[in-house]
């Protein structure tokens, strides 16, 4: 059965990993197709409207493209994964903002998914489920905060925390081996996921703070929403 969903192959470090087999592929695009559909299903059954549905599905369509494009405009490019991007885990962290919690995380897994599917290898399942649905699906951690004041400054600082503290159990639990010699493992986890993240996350804090983009991100809310 599981070679149905991937078969064993070397990475570019000649380390054994799994790859998905085209079925796989078709299987994680339905998860990740059915996942959006009931975001809007949750979304639209909250709000009793189908054209808040719809501008739903424009606005988080939008949003994940942005986010998907901007992951490749890096700064910086970690070894073993990870990289500075052109503020990508904003455009994430925004659907939560909008939609709240619920579509926030769900559209969150979501994109995890569609991440893993431009490179889909793994090293086992559980290292698949943690880096890629629950580390992304962090982000939707915004949602929470979205009917607070500065809720979406609070509720990015919020997920950024909830995807490093996934990255950091990765990093611990499935690339300890990775760390320099004489150094805890916990703590190169710490260091290691730690650059790219929080150097993100700090740059990404100073666009959301300025004024003029802080009032444009709530114009953007409120025709997201109405």
């Amino acid at each position: 059965m599981f070679n149905f969903f991937a078969k064993p192959t070397v990475n570019s470090w000649g380390e054994d990993v799994y790859k998905l087999t085209p079925a796989g592929i078709i299987t994680i695009v339905v998860l990740i197709v059915a996942l959006l559909a009931l975001a809007c299903y949750l979304r639209g059954r909250k709000e009793k409207s189908k054209s808040i549905t719809t501008k739903q599905v424009v606005f988080s369509g939008i949003a994940i493209a942005l986010a998907m494009v901007t992951s490749y405009i890096k700064f910086l490019n970690l070894p073993m994964g990870g990289s500075i991007t052109l503020c990508s885990m904003l455009f994430i962290v925004l659907i939560g903002y909008w939609y709240g919690p619920k579509v926030g995380i769900i559209t969150a897994i979501a994109y995890g998914l569609l991440q893993f599917v431009i490179d889909p290898k793994f090293y086992s399942i559980p290292q698949l489920i943690v880096d890629y649905p629950l580390a992304f699906g962090a982000l939707g951690i915004s949602g929470f905060f979205y009917k607070k004041k500065h809720g979406l400054a609070i509720g990015y600082m919020a997920a950024i925390l909830g995807r490093f503290v996934f990255a950091f159990l990765s990093g611990l639990l499935f690339f300890a081996s990775y760390a320099p010699e004489n150094m805890n493992a916990a703590v190169y986890s710490l260091i290691y996921n730690g650059t790219y993240i929080f150097t993100e996350a700090a740059l990404t804090l100073v666009i959301i703070l300025i004024p003029i983009t802080s009032s444009a991100f709530s114009q953007v809310k409120k025709m997201a929403v109405q």
